[in-house]
């Protein structure tokens, strides 16, 4: 089962349709944790045959965003805090799983790992705050203005209006 919103329909972590992203393709496990397998091309790398660190931060969130989605909640990352414990080889693949660990109406706890060759690589704790599904402008034919919500102290959400 494939675990995206319609909402992240260009992602750069899980669009099929964006060229230029990661295409990574999310399924729900019976835990409900969210798993997807990275293969990471050497265009990722960052030192000689590491994975860039970005990329890494990018593939732990990306996790915890489809985490959200499969339990059919729309949240934006508030808070990401990522430990590097060994360097990610280049051209060999990694699996990156997110779950939940703690859920308010409004306020959800994440964590993530990425793994590779059975090891765990590196690991994420994640805050992700509620927002409501935008609507896409496109999908309607209306253009709409662009306005920011406020979510939480210091963090805005553009949404249309």
């Amino acid at each position: 089962m494939k675990v995206r919103s319609p909402a992240h329909a260009n992602c750069v972590v899980c669009s099929s349709l964006n060229e230029h992203g990661l295409g990574l393709s999310f399924k729900s496990l019976p835990d409900g944790s969210v798993e997807a397998t990275f293969d990471c091309n050497q265009a990722f790398e960052g030192y000689r045959n590491v994975l860039h660190g970005g990329i890494t931060s990018t593939l732990l969130d990306g996790a915890m965003t489809n985490c959200m989605f499969a339990h059919g909640i729309h949240a934006v990352t508030a808070e990401l805090n990522i430990r590097f414990l060994h360097p990610v080889a280049c051209c060999l693949s990694v699996t990156v799983r997110a779950w939940i660990t703690r859920s308010s109406s409004k306020l959800h706890l994440l964590k993530a790992e990425i793994s590779q060759n059975d090891q765990i690589m590196a690991t994420a704790t994640g805050k992700f705050v509620r927002i409501e599904e935008q609507p896409d402008p496109d999908s309607t034919g209306v253009e709409t203005a662009t306005t920011s919500k406020k979510v939480s102290p210091g963090l805005s959400v553009l949404r249309s209006s």
